[in-house]
């Protein structure tokens, strides 16, 4: 038997596409919320059709929609528009992910919205915000790590800036976006306050992960720029290049783990020179250790490398591809990748749910579901008969 969740009777309409605002409903969802997708009749989300593809869905679709329902509504037409106002007046969550000024546009921008339901909650996702001279530009989550500040330090300084391998600046954001929800979901529930809208910007979700950037620029005009694999001004942290051409990174950088490292390596007498012992002589002496590691590193194979920094307690490890992930004893002792079943029986593993909570878990109910899977059972709940909706249908409102 399924043990009770922590979202269980919250209610949330998620409006949007691709990945920001659907990342942030997949969460609630994952967690008990019951989650209703409003999809575009056509087609629907265009994520449905991204990347790999499993008999014409995208596999991506089953992790990105899971635990949701799926209510197509053509929001353009007025009677779309009044369906998600009575879904609305029931709701303690809307998230959307439109282009500032859409959800007005419609009769669905936050005044409209609250009037119905004074507790309700709307987080609001876009790539500028709500507000500002940028707000009306198109923002996908590429543009937003750029003007955020990760593009620029991520790389190598002798090459262009490159991108993180995943839509990190979408799923920053969703995280921001669930933060606020829940914020204002205490507010509501604990405070006695009334429902409020949080406006998440994807840019300044990611301007929010820049560490110390901001103030080393305002007081030294210190611009931090793009490092390579090393951690700029935290020695040593870097990845190095074993002699069977693997990679393995090492963080040492803790001043009793770099003389337990040196020691383990030969160096004795680097873990002993007081001007090392904190991290700003180290610093001031960063091409020498990373000479020293480097070459160690270069005489030995990654499982000896990687035997005698553990042995060491020195933080150490290979850089997994999916394949050593997917074959990992600890993900398979901490039960990360679970089996599931598509709809004609074929298995597949998906992501686990994170974080893990000891007493309300969170639990993969269903995969992403079908277009329109559950249109009928959502709009007979609101009243709609068989042959209203048969109407609604050959109009093109559903």
């Amino acid at each position: 038997m399924s043990k009770p969740q922590p979202l269980q009777g919250i209610r949330v309409i998620e409006l949007g596409t691709l990945i920001a605002g659907p990342f942030c409903a997949r969460l609630l969802a994952e967690f008990g919320a019951e989650v209703i997708k409003i999809e575009a009749p056509d087609g629907g989300d265009p994520l449905r059709k991204w990347r790999k593809l499993y008999q014409g869905t995208s596999l991506w679709w089953y992790v990105q929609a899971r635990n949701k329902k799926s209510l197509t509504l053509n929001l353009k037409m007025p009677e779309a528009q009044e369906i998600v106002r009575k879904l609305v007046q029931d709701a303690d969550i809307v998230v959307e992910n439109f282009r500032p000024g859409a959800m007005e546009q419609w009769g669905l921008g936050w005044e409209a919205l609250s009037a119905l339901n004074r507790g309700l909650v709307m987080v609001r996702l876009s790539g500028y915000g709500q507000t500002g001279p940028y707000r009306d530009r198109p923002g996908f989550g590429a543009i937003a790590e750029s003007m955020g500040g990760l593009r620029y330090v991520t790389g190598y300084p002798d090459r262009a800036p490159v991108r993180v391998g995943v839509s990190i600046g979408d799923s920053i954001a969703a995280l921001h976006g669930v933060i606020g929800a829940l914020m204002a979901l205490h507010h509501r529930n604990v405070n006695g306050g009334r429902g409020q809208y949080i406006d998440v910007a994807l840019y300044e979700a990611v301007f929010n992960m820049m560490e110390s950037v901001l103030p080393e620029y305002d007081l030294y005009g210190f611009i931090r720029e793009r490092s390579g694999a090393s951690l700029p001004g935290i020695v040593p942290s870097n990845t190095y290049l074993t002699r069977d051409h693997k990679y393995v990174v090492i963080g040492a950088n803790a001043d009793s783990i770099f003389r337990r490292m040196m020691c383990a390596i030969g160096r004795a007498d680097l873990a002993a020179d007081p001007a090392l012992a904190h991290n700003d002589g180290r610093v001031a002496r960063t091409a020498e250790i990373e000479q020293v590691i480097g070459e160690w590193v270069a005489q030995h194979d990654l499982a000896h490398v990687l035997g005698v920094l553990e042995k060491a307690e020195v933080p150490s490890g290979k850089i997994y591809d999916i394949a050593d992930i997917a074959a990992d004893a600890h993900y398979r002792a901490r039960e990360m990748i679970q089996e599931f079943r598509l709809a004609d029986g074929k298995p597949v593993r998906l992501p686990a749910i994170v974080p893990k909570l000891s007493e309300t878990p969170g639990e993969t109910k269903s995969l992403g579901p079908a277009l329109g899977e559950h249109t009928a059972e959502i709009l007979g709940a609101l009243g709609f008969s068989a042959e209203q909706q048969q109407d609604l249908k050959r109009r093109g409102v559903i």
